[in-house]
């Protein structure tokens, strides 16, 4: 729904002329918004940095686990291990260390799996689709499917409950940017998924409202010959990726988002030049995001504005604080060592606050809070 915000534009003080640019000497700038990066916005211009505090107690303090201490769990993906979740979205991970047996089907919600390690092959109601490392697969609810591969696979499974997904409006720059969804590739009734057709026994682990059924079959029920219109699943690489840039200005995350769903966006953060203007800010703003609890899965590269961060690490901030580039990342604000990012992270946005599953508790960084002091 459209809303018409009280919008009335003043400046008071010292104060830069334009957002994440030419800050006054000596200043930390932070942004006040709503709506995540998409409503209106205050920017705050402080002698200290925002993030400086001394000690943070309660549950609203940032937290960061570490994924890469979890083994291998369970051959369905109904055994992954939780992360977070709200009444719209379950975030978990999972590790498949042999080919799947079963054939699974979510009746939640429509499911994206993000491919952090591996390779293989996805076979479902659709056809056969092979997959590998920073691949996107959006599967629709209700899709049968199973994994195989000769080595483990490790990905993130991201549920959109009682929802689906969908692409981003992406406004005036066009429905081709960021990547053309020419490069979405589906399923094919190749060879490959014809030869996997058989008479033998199997099993459909059904997930409903929460709760595991099985469907056994007398044959494979991925038995299709062909198919037709425009409900499918649907894959794209983040190498697909050409992030939106400006040579002036830091971007926001909602600049790069790849997938909407029913209250929580998905956003990509892939390779793209520094911006070279020397006033324009080049490390992430200080801002209050009061609107989104927000998640950011560390896949690979150097995290230029994160100290003490890994692939294969999680970072919660819930909505209510403020959060920032970290200092050594501050340091480099305005100049960088080097021409360009080389991090690749999954980003989730939700408007509805998050609760942290049991499950990745033991895998805590409980540091992370103490990580935005000076050293």
């Amino acid at each position: 729904m459209s809303r018409d915000w009280i919008s009335f534009p003043r400046s008071e003080g010292l104060a830069s002329r334009q957002a994440h640019c030419d800050l006054p000497e000596g200043s930390y700038e932070r942004e006040l918004g709503r709506e995540g990066f998409f409503g209106p916005a205050s920017h705050m211009y402080h002698s200290h940095r925002p993030t400086d505090w001394s000690r943070f107690e309660g549950q609203l303090r940032p937290r960061a686990f570490d994924t890469t201490r979890f083994g291998a769990s369970g051959s369905t993906p109904w055994e992954a291990c939780g992360l977070l979740h709200n009444a719209h979205m379950k975030f978990r991970i999972w590790e498949m260390a042999t080919s799947m047996n079963e054939l699974v089907r979510n009746a939640d919600g429509d499911e994206l799996l993000f491919i952090h390690s591996g390779c293989g092959h996805l076979y479902c109601d659709y056809g056969h689709l092979e997959i590998r490392e920073g691949d996107y697969i959006v599967l629709p609810r209700g899709t049968m499917w199973r994994l195989e591969s000769s080595g483990p696979v490790r990905m993130l499974l991201i549920e959109a409950t009682g929802g689906s997904y969908s692409l981003p409006d992406k406004g005036m720059l066009g429905p081709h940017a960021i990547f053309d969804p020419a490069v979405l590739d589906v399923p094919a009734i190749d060879d490959r998924f014809l030869a996997q057709q058989d008479e033998s026994e199997w099993q459909v682990l059904v997930k409903s409202r929460g709760e595991i059924s099985s469907i056994t079959f007398p044959f494979n029920p991925l038995d299709a010959v062909g198919w037709k219109g425009d409900l499918a699943p649907v894959r794209v690489n983040w190498r697909d990726m050409r992030p939106v840039l400006s040579d002036r200005y830091h971007l926001p995350p909602s600049a790069h988002t790849t997938f909407v769903a029913n209250r929580f966006v998905i956003c990509t953060f892939a390779p793209r030049p520094f911006e070279t203007d020397p006033g324009a800010l080049k490390v992430p703003f200080f801002h209050n995001n009061d609107d989104y609890d927000e998640v950011i899965f560390y896949h690979q590269g150097d995290f230029f504005s994160r100290d003490n961060i890994h692939p294969g690490m999680i970072s919660y901030h819930p909505m209510g604080f403020t959060h920032g580039p970290h200092p050594k990342a501050l340091q480099n604000a305005f100049v960088q060592k080097s021409a360009a990012t080389d991090e690749v992270a999954v980003m989730i946005d939700t408007r509805d606050s998050l609760d942290v599953d049991e499950s990745v508790i033991p895998v805590e960084w409980e540091g992370y809070v103490n990580s935005w002091k000076s050293a």
